[in-house]
């Protein structure tokens, strides 16, 4: 049998038309951008149809910058959104609505169990995550070391 390697644009695209199609797809996340919320290389995310994205929100969208990423809305600006990672120190991306492509409403841990996202002690979290910005770096460090990231 031939083995194939499958580019992750392509395997991106194909969720997105899935999504499109009004399918929910589980998708592994990798790298460290939106720490402490997801964690990449042991969690997935659920990506569904977009709805009517809000402040907030974590959505799959294709950037400015010609790349799709997985972080939190943190403006929106008529058709402008500005877009952020968690566990970004700096550093925005930005899109515009139509650009965005699912939304994340779970979280599924290593274990198999969805969390949701959009529950009021999460949402709650998150904004108070964005006012740390300037603390961030520390606070990831912490983090970091004591899961041992």
């Amino acid at each position: 049998m031939l083995k194939q390697n499958l580019s992750d644009e392509f395997i991106i695209s194909e969720a997105v038309r899935l999504v499109e199609e009004g399918k929910n797809v589980i998708f592994k996340v990798n790298g460290t951008s939106m720490l402490p919320f997801i964690i990449g290389g042991k969690e997935s995310v659920v990506f569904s149809k977009v709805d009517n994205p809000q402040k907030f929100d974590v959505v799959l969208a294709y950037t400015t910058l010609n790349q799709y990423v997985v972080h939190r809305i943190i403006d929106i600006d008529g058709q402008k959104i500005t877009l952020m990672g968690d566990g970004n120190l700096k550093g925005k991306e930005y899109c515009k609505v139509s650009d965005i492509k699912a939304e994340v409403h779970y979280v599924v841990d290593f274990k198999g169990k969805k969390h949701r996202l959009d529950n009021p002690l999460r949402l709650f979290l998150a904004r108070i995550w964005f006012l740390l910005l300037p603390l961030r770096s520390y606070l990831l460090r912490i983090y970091k070391k004591i899961n041992r990231i």
